[in-house]
Order: structure tokens, then C-alpha cells, then sequence
């Protein structure tokens, strides 16, 4: 039963600037939204997998997702669309967040309408989003997925963000966001069941996420 509580770019390809400091706590940017999409677009020019992010005043890279990270999100996706063939489970679609929307995340997963986002650009808006997804892997930090993305997710208003932490086996479900953070965490070790309330209203049977915990 769930417990409830209230260098940046490959050698070789060096960058066009200096890159900023990456995940640092005292690292914080004094870059604009404007010029931090303007650095984004400029880092995947020079390597395609560089995936900035833009949370708390912070410049972040992602990590380039393994094979089972992409299996979870494949099943994740399945299990969705099982419960409303309406809806898809969008990886690494950039989100506008935050208070006053001044952030960017790239979620490894968005749920939403399939049409969300048609129309949108790079960075879409996270009006209609029903829940975001973060799976963790052994170069995440967990200032970014455990603490700063919670409350930004909360901040901007998404309903339901999970968290899928392979590092200490366990999912967490973040719900009912009250423009501060989520009041509600249910944290379940990988084998149990948990819920994932309203608006997604799926029962998930993390049993299968032990063969993907590497």
C-alpha cells in the first residue's frame, strides 16, 4: 500500500560559448527565458542530443535516456492509451513552467489530448497537460528530479507529475498541486500498486519496472 505524506557537447565539437555550470546549487543564471531558448537552440545545432533545461534560474542538461528507460516510457505509454485511446504520452516535449511560466523542463513524458500540442512550438504551453513523467537514471541529480521539478510541476499547475526513481527503486506520485507544491506524495517500492488520481485515474502495477531498474 502506498504511504501518503503531506560538457554539455561531445569532444570534438566544442560549444560556440562558454557553457555554464550544469546542476551546481549556487549556479544561478542570470539569462532570461529568451536567451536560454536562444542557448537551447544553439546547443542542439552543434550536437542534436544536448537537451538543455531552464528550472529555478538553473541551466540543466539531461541525460541521453538508456534502453531501459525507453522500455518504461513504452510501457508507461501502452498502459495510457488502454485507459483513453484519446490521449498519448509525448517524451521530450518542451514545457514552459514555473509561477509565471519563466521555466523549461523537457518532461520525459507529457501526457495529454493527442492534439495538445498541435500547433505549438519547441516550448508549448502546459494548459491541458494531465501528467508529467521522470524517469531517473544513474547520472540524474536528485536536486532536479526529487526537489526543484516537483515544485516547478506544482508551480505551473500539473495535476499529477510521476516519478519513477530507478535509483531507489521506488515510485512516487506527486498530486493535487496547490500553486506551491503537491500536498499529496504516495511513495511505492517497484512491485507494488499504486494510484494514479484523477485526471489520469489509472491503478499502475509497477511489477514489471523491476526488470528495468538498472
Amino acid at each position: 500500500m502506498a504511504t501518503a505524506t503531506n560538457p554539455a557537447v561531445s569532444a570534438g565539437n566544442p560549444l560556440p560559448w562558454e557553457a555554464p555550470p550544469i546542476w551546481e546549487e549556487s549556479a544561478v543564471s542570470v539569462l532570461t527565458q529568451e536567451g536560454f531558448e536562444e542557448l537551447a537552440r544553439l546547443g542542439e545545432r552543434v550536437d542534436e542530443s544536448l537537451r538543455l533545461e531552464f528550472i529555478d534560474g538553473r541551466i540543466g542538461e539531461k541525460a541521453v535516456p538508456d534502453g531501459d528507460h525507453g522500455r518504461i516510457i513504452a510501457w508507461l505509454t501502452r498502459l495510457c492509451l488502454q485507459t483513453n485511446a484519446d490521449w498519448w504520452l509525448y517524451p521530450d516535449q518542451g514545457l514552459r513552467i514555473e509561477k509565471y511560466r519563466k521555466g523549461n523542463a523537457r518532461p520525459d513524458g507529457c501526457l495529454v489530448p493527442v492534439d495538445a500540442f498541435v500547433g505549438q512550438g519547441e516550448w508549448a504551453s502546459a494548459d491541458g497537460v494531465l501528467m508529467v513523467v521522470e524517469v531517473t537514471g544513474d547520472s540524474d541529480t536528485g536536486l532536479r528530479d526529487r526537489v526543484l521539478k516537483p515544485r516547478a510541476y506544482a508551480e505551473t499547475g500539473i495535476p499529477v507529475y510521476l516519478l519513477i526513481d530507478r535509483t531507489t527503486g521506488e515510485v512516487k506520485v506527486h498530486s493535487q498541486p496547490d500553486g506551491e507544491r503537491y500536498e499529496m506524495v504516495a511513495t511505492v517500492p517497484f512491485g507494488k500498486t499504486v494510484a494514479l488520481p484523477d485526471p489520469v485515474g489509472l491503478e499502475l502495477d509497477t511489477e514489471p519496472l523491476k526488470d528495468w531498474a538498472s
